[in-house]
């Protein structure tokens, strides 16, 4: 198995908490965020990971992902191509010609990549999906019926199924993916009306890196549990 991993991203929204580097390789307790993804997937059976990247920054993810099981192969991207652009044109890279992991560069999963690829092949889908019910961000305020707050809890989990960005692909879907833009409003839609795109439900670890606070959640999520994702 292969894997392509989504790394284009500039951080904007994290300010000098990324120390100048790619959000991909911001630093959660110490090692690169796109480390602890190589790690689940190197378990998974993944022996070659292609990194999609901006144009002059693939020495520094060959230099900072290597020793970590999987060949690192980077693709600079000529320019912003998208999602579904930069997956395409990372593909180009492929050894294989079969399945393929797809995932973007900025979170921490513990999704089960081998239970995910199982569901891909025993439905035959063109494109399988991994979704969640992320934790709401809001909290809970306890009322009674003539509107007396009487307490406050923390948010659970929101009511509906949201794309955690983690996919296997086939060759078909793959074909399909536009060479500019966004997968999820050109080939996944094609696919839902052809009833060939499924899903998989994950309900473990999804964070989300897009904010120093998100980094601060992250960060302490790994520290607390040393065992997850270890190499």
């Amino acid at each position: 198995m292969e894997a392509i991993i989504l790394a284009g991203g500039k951080a904007e929204r994290m300010g000098d908490a990324t120390r100048g580097r790619p959000k991909a390789l911001v630093e959660v307790a110490g090692r690169p965020l796109a480390a602890y993804q190589i790690g689940r997937l190197a378990r998974a059976g993944v022996a070659r990971v292609i990194v999609s990247c901006a144009t002059g920054q693939g020495e520094l993810f060959e230099r900072e992902l290597a020793a970590l099981g999987p060949e690192i192969v980077v693709a600079e991207e000529p320019e912003p191509l998208g999602r579904g652009g930069g997956v395409k044109f990372a593909a180009r890279e492929r050894q294989g010609a079969g399945d393929i992991y797809a995932l973007n560069g900025d979170e921490l999963v513990d999704v089960d990549f081998d239970a995910l690829l199982s569901t891909h092949r025993v439905t035959g889908a063109a494109a399988t999906i991994a979704i969640a019910r992320p934790k709401s961000p809001f909290g809970i305020v306890d009322l009674r019926d003539d509107d007396v707050v009487v307490g406050f809890s923390e948010g659970g989990r929101i009511p509906y199924w949201v794309n955690c960005g983690i996919y296997v692909l086939s060759p078909e879907a793959l074909r399909r993916f536009p060479d500019r833009g966004d997968h999820e409003t050109t080939t996944f839609p094609e696919l839902v009306q052809e009833r060939r795109l499924r899903a998989y439900r994950h309900d473990g670890l999804w964070l989300t890196v897009n904010t120093p606070k998100e980094l601060r959640v992250a960060n302490t999520h790994v520290e607390q549990h040393p065992e997850w994702l270890a190499a």
